[in-house]
């Protein structure tokens, strides 16, 4: 008895249609989607918005039944037509100390990592990313060597802080005693890549009817894309931090690849060019401590000559350790007396306490678990 094979492929299955997301778009975008898909009239589109913003921002709400003052015919076609689901959080860690991370799928293969720690700005930081990997390749951080996927939606962008929000029970948004009271864009990528995305996002977060975490406790920070700083004080009003790391050409070459093409004389031109820089809205500069090479009074000196007449401050930072790094860091004693010069240089210089090591979470650790073995399989491997 003869077989036959059929070898005609099966009939594809269609995909299940993907309902927009109303949660990441801006005010004009949201008015523009409902009238788009027919929910409201043109002449309606404005009130329904607003309406809306405040059930999706303020109250945070993932499931359009919760909207009790929207008549339910209209919540069933909101329903029919879009999405308020989050992304999905594949890992959430909680350090000793009381940093969380969350490891977030945005799509198939993009992943990243956002980190909450508390006790920072008024209250608390989230450290949010920009791009899923980062071009950079700065030597002393982990996320530089994972090669850039893509740049995040301003979707993406405020579903990380809408995600530390459900984690945190801050809904409906507070106004006191909140414990996610700053934003800062030093997570995976380099935010002035990505700023048109950015931009959109700050809009979103900052809108006093939602979020409402104010433009001045927005930090952006930038290893120093020139072009971009004008136009981005210009559109977020966010505060500026810069990814320093060096005082000279040669050795910030090293250690910041992107010196090579914005070095430190343009760099410092276009800070000094930012759009409302005074005393109450100075600069941070962020330098992390590198033993034996960055560290040395003389190098605290040229960083005091550097940025002289810049209202700033500057944040050392001790390099966080991650696996493979060629970097130890600078011991304690030599920190604090970087920082004695830097003050005796007229500039407020805190030495920021590590947060999070122990979860991978403290700054330069960040890398998402598509490009590394995830924490929960290694844990499982060591105990085989």
């Amino acid at each position: 008895m003869g077989v036959t094979l059929d070898l005609s492929r099966a009939p594809a299955v269609p995909a299940t249609p993907v309902k927009p997301n109303l949660s990441g778009l801006t005010r004009a975008e949201l008015a523009q989607a409902l009238v788009a898909a027919e929910v409201v009239r043109p002449d309606k589109a404005r009130m329904r918005a607003s309406q809306l913003w405040r059930w999706i921002h303020h109250y945070g709400v993932t499931e359009f039944a919760a909207m009790t003052d929207v008549a339910k015919e209209t919540r069933a076609a909101l329903d029919a037509a879009f999405s308020l689901a989050r992304p999905e959080v594949v890992e959430r860690q909680v350090s000793k100390d009381g940093t969380r991370k969350w490891l977030i799928r945005m799509a198939p293969g993009i992943e990243v990592e956002t980190v909450y720690i508390p006790d920072v700005g008024r209250a608390g930081a989230l450290c949010v990313s920009s791009q899923v990997g980062c071009t950079l390749n700065c030597t002393f951080c982990h996320t530089g060597t994972q090669a850039l996927v893509r740049n995040l939606s301003a979707a993406e962008i405020v579903a990380q802080v809408q995600i530390a929000r459900d984690d945190l029970g801050e809904w409906p948004s507070p106004k006191e005693d909140r414990r996610l009271s700053n934003i800062v864009f030093m997570g995976m990528g380099e935010p002035l890549y990505n700023l048109d995305n950015v931009a959109a996002a700050i809009d979103i977060i900052a809108d006093n009817e939602g979020i409402a975490i104010s433009r001045r406790r927005i930090t952006v920070s930038t290893s120093g894309v020139v072009p971009e700083l004008g136009p981005l004080g210009e559109r977020t009003q966010a505060m500026l931090a810069i990814s320093l790391h060096a005082t000279n050409d040669e050795l910030r070459e090293q250690l910041v690849p992107l010196n090579r093409k914005y070095p430190l004389a343009e760099l410092m031109a276009g800070i000094r060019a930012y759009p409302g820089l005074s005393n109450a809205k100075r600069v941070t500069f962020e330098y992390v401590m590198l033993k034996g090479v960055n560290d040395s009074t003389a190098e605290a000196k040229a960083l005091v000559q550097l940025l002289k007449g810049i209202p700033a401050k500057i944040n050392l930072i001790p390099f966080n350790p991650w696996p493979g790094s060629q970097y130890e860091c600078s011991d304690w004693a030599t920190i604090e007396r970087f920082a004695a010069v830097l003050n005796r240089g007229g500039y407020a210089s805190p030495i920021r306490t590590p947060r999070g090591r122990d979860i991978l979470a403290a700054c330069g650790q960040l890398k998402s678990e598509s490009e590394k073995l995830r924490a929960s399989a290694r844990r499982k491997l060591a105990a085989e």
